[in-house]
């Protein structure tokens, strides 16, 4: 009998260090914070763009602007040790911009396809009439990029995970920043042991 019960208590704790599926799931407020782990997390975009934004469209360059001014978005460099997706941060960025009703955006990303449909356009395929052809694009007066970096600190069971991100505006004439600002966070982690 004693042996019965040591191997069913081996085999309930050998099941119990197996593989966990995800298997039910519910949706939850996008909003809400997320610090599940100790990396990058929507939480840590939503912060640092809706602040970036608000710097910027108070800034002078937009908001005393006599003509809605052309942004343009390139790239954000990751200095980072993790992957991140700086291309989901900064099409953030453009959107809400976009929804601020003070910019409007050149689709950098499009140019192949604008390109290929004038080129469709001009094989005699399409009518004079709806036909629209090269030289009627708008040119761009600000490009909008930057950085993020970060500095992680871990001692004992102790961890903080620093954050700095650096966006910059840029006119395309006189290639001078004319606005630049930085968002940093910092979120510190405890240590948990993991047993039985």
């Amino acid at each position: 009998m004693k042996n019965l019960l040591l191997s069913l208590a081996v085999l309930v704790s050998i099941s119990a260090c197996g593989p966990k599926a995800f298997v039910k799931g519910q949706y939850e407020d996008a909003e809400k914070q997320n610090l599940m782990n100790d990396q990058w997390s929507e939480t840590d975009m939503q912060v640092v763009v809706k602040d970036m934004v608000n710097s910027l469209v108070a800034h002078k360059s937009i908001a005393a602007a006599n003509k809605m001014p052309i942004l343009m978005v390139t790239n954000l460099q990751n200095k980072t040790s993790e992957h991140i997706d700086t291309q989901s941060i900064m099409d953030m960025v453009r959107v809400e911009l976009t929804n601020s009703g003070k910019v409007a955006f050149v689709d950098k990303e499009a140019r192949g396809d604008v390109s290929n449909e004038y080129d469709y356009q001009n094989s005699g395929m399409v009518s004079e009439e709806t036909k629209k052809g090269a030289g009627g694009q708008v040119g761009t007066d600000y490009i909008v990029n930057g950085r993020i970096d970060s500095i992680v600190q871990e001692v004992g069971k102790d961890k903080t995970v620093y954050y700095k991100i650096t966006l910059n505006l840029t006119n395309l004439k006189t290639n001078l920043i004319t606005w630049t600002n930085q968002k940093q966070i910092r979120k510190s982690f405890k240590k948990k042991s993991i047993g039985f």
